[in-house]
């Protein structure tokens, strides 16, 4: 009996000690949500709270506010004028620019879809999902597991061959030639009185093609997606790509009468002609720079302008729509919004319109981040490119980074803890054409065609009015940063020789 009791005594202060040691099990730890939205053609100033007093955009705003703003964010380049494929085939390989240049070859023949955006997201444990702009060589459906609506590179209007639309078949049955057709929305305006073309005339197509302004159909795509998130306890990740403000720049008539001609301001660096455009392949041949007349006028730059900034408010209203839907799906806790543009835009500046230079306005868009532990209100003006959200977003998954993947997660820069630019330099490469560096302040461009070298002083002259390139006391700096740019050119597998151009100066 005794001898029972004592047994039995042991076994349980045994099962005590062990269930005691016994560790509790770990709360499982939910990986966040990710919201990845991209503008089209939207330039760093094109935000309120970013400095630009004459445009609206209150919800971006609180974006601003509520995360952490890179100031100094940078495309890298493109291989042809739509520099936007460059830009997203870079963001969704990681690669660099000439390099994902020559990865595209791999997508066509159907390879290397794994190695995608998307799909690294995936094999996380993330469900995926696309919906607007692609221009984008891989099949959507290829990198996305929810793919909605596949937009093209730009909302075509009435310059198409869209022979559907009432007002291009006037326009035939009236006998115009199809260059007047295509006259329609470009080389305009050319006085006051000329409305040929107005952003509200839905007869045109473009952005209402389908009968529902696309950037509208992007929000709605995305609260539906949003909505559906609440029966799964997967993490999400959302790549949301609006054509807006992209031209042809057509919003609403509420948000057209928000803005007065007389209210826009001309840029400081506006002229009625660059005098290069034809060397460095933005003549009247290019499609962005062939919307307004030659020369620039400053009604054509103040109309284009009123025109992009309604665009903007329209889509700014889209993207507050979203941030309510995560909101009340009690998503936004747990989610991280990036948001950005796949390049800048001109809009009058040095007398060009488009993206195919490596002008700051041309070449640099906003970058914002807010979610969980992100400093609110915060403004690091470390240089990056635009392509680090891709290696950003796979940090917060807890997915490795592929060697493949050239750019850098930014929260090393969110956080503190890294204080400079993951990049020496900033480089940026356009056809053969153009090349780029910026550097310590300064920015050093080079065109090729013509042996021209221009230098620009970031600090003092953000508008880069004033060429120092040749000026006695800067020659060892145009040198110096020329030289890095040739190394830079190597490191990047550029297939341009530029060494000729310095001692050509």
């Amino acid at each position: 009996m005794n001898y029972s009791f004592s047994k039995l005594s042991t076994l349980l202060f045994t099962s005590i000690i062990f269930f005691s040691c016994k560790e509790e099990p770990k709360e499982t730890v939910q990986k966040p949500n990710i919201v990845f939205v991209f503008a089209d053609d939207l330039t760093y100033t094109g935000i309120h709270a970013l400095g630009n007093a004459e445009v609206k955009t209150p919800n971006i705003d609180k974006l601003v506010n509520q995360g952490t703003t890179f100031t100094h964010t940078y495309n890298m380049g493109a291989w042809n004028g739509a520099v936007c494929v460059a830009s997203r085939a870079m963001i969704i390989s990681g690669r660099s620019v000439w390099d994902v240049n020559n990865f595209r070859q791999d997508w066509k023949e159907n390879k290397n879809f794994d190695k995608t955006w998307g799909k690294l997201m995936e094999g996380a444990g993330y469900e995926t999902y696309m919906t607007g702009k692609w221009h984008v060589d891989a099949p959507a459906d290829s990198v996305f597991q929810n793919v909605v609506h596949i937009r093209p590179g730009m909302p075509r209007d009435s310059w198409s061959d869209q022979g559907t639309i009432p007002h291009i078949n006037k326009m035939i049955a009236e006998g115009k030639s199809k260059e007047e057709i295509r006259a329609v929305g470009y080389n305009r305006p050319l006085h006051e009185n000329d409305t040929l073309w107005t952003p509200t005339n839905k007869d045109f197509g473009g952005f209402w093609e389908g009968g529902k302004h696309w950037s509208e159909v992007v929000k709605d795509d995305a609260l539906g997606f949003i909505e559906n998130t609440k029966k799964s306890d997967n993490p999400f990740f959302m790549y949301l790509a609006f054509n807006a403000p992209h031209d042809p720049r057509q919003a609403p008539q509420e948000f057209v009468d928000m803005y007065d001609i007389e209210d826009i301001n001309i840029p400081k660096s506006f002229l009625p002609m660059y005098p290069y455009k034809d060397s460095i392949g933005n003549g009247p041949g290019l499609r962005d720079e062939a919307l307004a007349p030659f020369p620039r006028t400053e009604l054509a730059v103040k109309t284009h302008t009123k025109e992009y900034y309604a665009l903007i408010t329209h889509l700014d209203e889209q993207i507050g729509e979203i941030i309510e839907g995560l909101r009340a799906a009690g998503k936004m806790e747990n989610t991280y919004i990036i948001f950005t543009a796949d390049h800048g835009l001109a809009m009058g500046r040095h007398g060009l319109l488009g993206k195919q230079t490596l002008f700051d306005h041309s070449i640099r868009s906003p970058f914002v981040i807010v979610g969980p532990d992100v400093p609110d209100n915060k403004k690091i003006d470390a240089d990056i490119y635009l392509q680090d959200a891709m290696a950003t977003s796979l940090e917060l998954a807890g997915i490795e980074k592929p060697d493949y993947v050239f750019f850098n997660s930014l929260l090393d820069l969110v956080d503190g803890s890294r204080t400079t630019s993951h990049y020496d330099a900033i480089y940026n490469g356009y056809i053969d054409f153009q090349r780029m560096i910026r550097k310590d302040g300064y920015k050093l461009i080079v065109y090729p065609k013509i042996d021209k070298v221009l230098l620009f002083d970031m600090e003092n002259d953000p508008e880069e009015i004033i060429d120092l390139a040749t000026l006695p006391e800067h020659k060892e700096r145009v040198s110096l940063m020329f030289n890095e740019l040739l190394e830079l050119q190597k490191e990047m597998n550029d297939p341009l020789d530029i060494s000729s151009v310095l001692t050509q100066i």
